[in-house]
């Protein structure tokens, strides 16, 4: 009798929890990690918690006002071109989410002492699935938040909509984000399982699809007449072209009729509260749907997975630019060598990490050939000049986002292989520049020749084109070193997800502030050259114009605006740097 109830006690010691309490346990385990961290950011940071509210602040606010902007100018265009914007705009975000939260999963899920911490518990491989789920969508669609929100409330207030469509927005778009996040995991679970069998024959598939996507997009892109602009027939034409976007199976299609309606609503006669929530339904029904389908999948596959990415034993390849690392490190003088082998270092590290390059080339490669098709218009002068500036303003906001994801986190990723650095024959001071010299040679090629692209087909002038490579030099140098400069002021070394690096309270820093410089550097070196132009559209004469207007829209104004985009760019560049320097050098690991 006492042996069967040890024998039961034993049992019932080692049954499995139910579903509803393991999701309880891991609901507190991510309540009490939050609520942790806060009081934490509370208790010793709270002047840069504030400073990072009121930057981002000053960031949505910057955003509303130019969406505002843009939505009166289309309707004053008299053209139903907007559903087409919300739908491309949605999508290229559900791709984005789509890509973002496979990494962040494959980080959380196979690479995290987490991951290796949970799978010795008895839980359900579902649970951790999810729990990594839920850190990997609130760490990617915070900026599908922070971007697509003042968007959305300048619309309505754009459509006088009523107070329902400003209740449903989030709603709307924290179900549409699980959507492609979950369609995210799924192909992550999947892949990884697979990945052995077909990791002999990936690199090939991938450059030949990559080289066949880039040639149909190229094609089609530039395969269109010169049409005069900007027009209603212009943006008719222009978005015509992405119909595709508009297919009725697509969430984003979902997403934006449902935020249509319900800005109709109680104004038109054709919208519809109703209709609107009858979209809400609709990507909450599929959410949860796919919601199960990850679960059931994750339940059959993510141990094996798992399995496999750690049984995998490391092949000795060849190194195709092996002649690349010989050249950079055979180079120079031998005082000089110590800091060359710690940019091959960082290089090597880039062409390993398929995230890091396939997202660079992507994405520049994509706003290359946007900046190819600007040939197929006809500009008026002060036109092109606007759209030469916002050019020059989007490659800064990509190469920000880029120096925020990767290069922000780059001194922090040293993690605990920091006592190697240590014991090198290596300087702090020239681990950090480093860092920044890798960040803006990455950077300074790429943009300034997409700049000169950009400024070749709007046919600018040779003045203006000298502008904006000088803009662009600063921007690059500048960008380095924020996202440098901060690293190594507030890096995070216990922390082994870059994402969560650069999503944390640092990177958020990182982002408004490259932000702000970036608007500001642009909006500088545009004023001049504006004010010039609309005294010469009006057909105003230089002598009836007096004061600071005569004085800024002249050679003066052009000469001023290049020192005070220098003087920025030095600024942006040093001040950073000397903080991180200074907070490296104390730093004990």
């Amino acid at each position: 009798m006492s042996t069967a109830r040890i024998h039961g006690a034993t049992a019932d010691t080692v049954r499995p929890l139910s579903v509803d309490a393991e999701a309880r346990r891991f609901f507190r385990l991510r309540a009490q990690i939050a609520w942790a961290t806060l009081r934490t950011m509370l208790a010793t940071a709270r002047l840069r918690l504030s400073l990072v509210v009121f930057l981002s602040a000053m960031f949505w606010g910057a955003v509303f006002g130019l969406f505002l902007e843009a939505f009166h100018f289309l309707d004053a265009l008299h053209a139903e071109v907007i559903p087409l914007l919300f739908n491309a705009f949605f999508s290229s975000l559900m791709l984005m989410l789509l890509f973002s939260a496979g990494i962040l999963l494959f980080s959380g899920l196979y690479c995290s002492a987490e991951a290796r911490l949970l799978l010795t518990l008895p839980v359900r491989a579902e649970a951790i699935v999810a729990h990594a789920f839920q850190t990997a969508l609130w760490f990617s669609c915070w900026g599908f938040v922070l971007l697509g929100s003042p968007m959305l409330v300048a619309y309505g207030v754009m459509r006088g909509a009523n107070w329902p469509y400003y209740v449903v927005i989030l709603p709307f778009m924290v179900s549409f984000a699980v959507i492609p996040a979950t369609v995210g995991a799924i192909l992550c679970l999947v892949l990884v399982l697979w990945m052995p069998k077909v990791r002999a024959h990936a690199p090939a598939l991938a450059l030949v699809a990559g080289c066949l996507v880039l040639v149909a997009i190229g094609w089609w892109m530039t395969g269109q007449g010169r049409v005069e602009a900007p027009s209603t027939t212009w943006f008719q034409q222009t978005l015509s072209r992405l119909s595709i976007t508009e297919h009725k199976l697509l969430p984003s299609w979902w997403l934006s009729s449902g935020l249509l309606e319900a800005a109709r609503a109680g104004h038109d006669p054709g919208g519809s509260l109703l209709e609107a929530l009858s979209f809400l339904a609709l990507l909450v029904s599929n959410a949860m749907v796919l919601q199960l389908l990850a679960a059931w999948i994750a339940k059959h596959v993510y141990r094996t997975g798992y399995s496999h990415v750690i049984a995998e034993a490391p092949t000795r390849r060849r190194r195709p630019l092996g002649w690349v690392d010989r050249m950079l490190s055979g180079s120079g003088s031998s005082a000089g060598r110590p800091l060359r082998l710690l940019l091959l270092k960082d290089l090597r590290i880039f062409r390993r990490d398929l995230s890091q390059w396939s997202q660079f080339v992507i994405f520049f490669g994509l706003l290359g050939l946007y900046f190819f098709n600007l040939r197929s218009f006809n500009y008026h002068t002060a036109y092109a000049s606007v759209i030469g500036y916002l050019n020059l303003a989007v490659v800064g906001l990509i190469l920000s986002t880029f120096t925020t994801r990767f290069v922000y986190p780059m001194i922090s990723l040293e993690g605990r292989r920091f006592w190697i650095l240590g014991l090198l024959p290596v300087g702090r001071d020239q681990i950090v520049w480093s860092k920044f010299l890798f960040s803006f040679v990455g950077g300074v090629v790429p943009c300034v020749g997409l700049v000169l692209l950009s400024d070749a087909m709007l046919g600018l002038p040779w003045h203006l084109v000298a502008q904006h490579e000088v803009c662009c030099l600063m921007l690059c140098m500048g960008l380095s070193g924020i996202a440098v400069g901060f690293g190594a002021r507030m890096p995070e070394l216990h922390e082994p997800s870059a994402a969560k690096i650069s999503s944390g309270f640092g990177g958020t820093l990182n982002l408004v502030v490259s932000s702000l410089f970036i608007l500001t550097t642009v909006l500088v070196a545009a004023i001049p050259v504006q004010i010039s132009s609309l005294t010469a559209a009006l057909g105003v004469p230089r002598l009836a114009t007096r004061g600071f207007l005569s004085w800024a829209g002249g050679p003066q104004g052009l000469v001023a605006s290049y020192v005070v985009i220098v003087a920025l760019g030095i600024v942006a560049t040093l001040v950073p740097l000397r903080m991180g320097l200074h907070a490296f050098r104390r730093l004990e690991p």
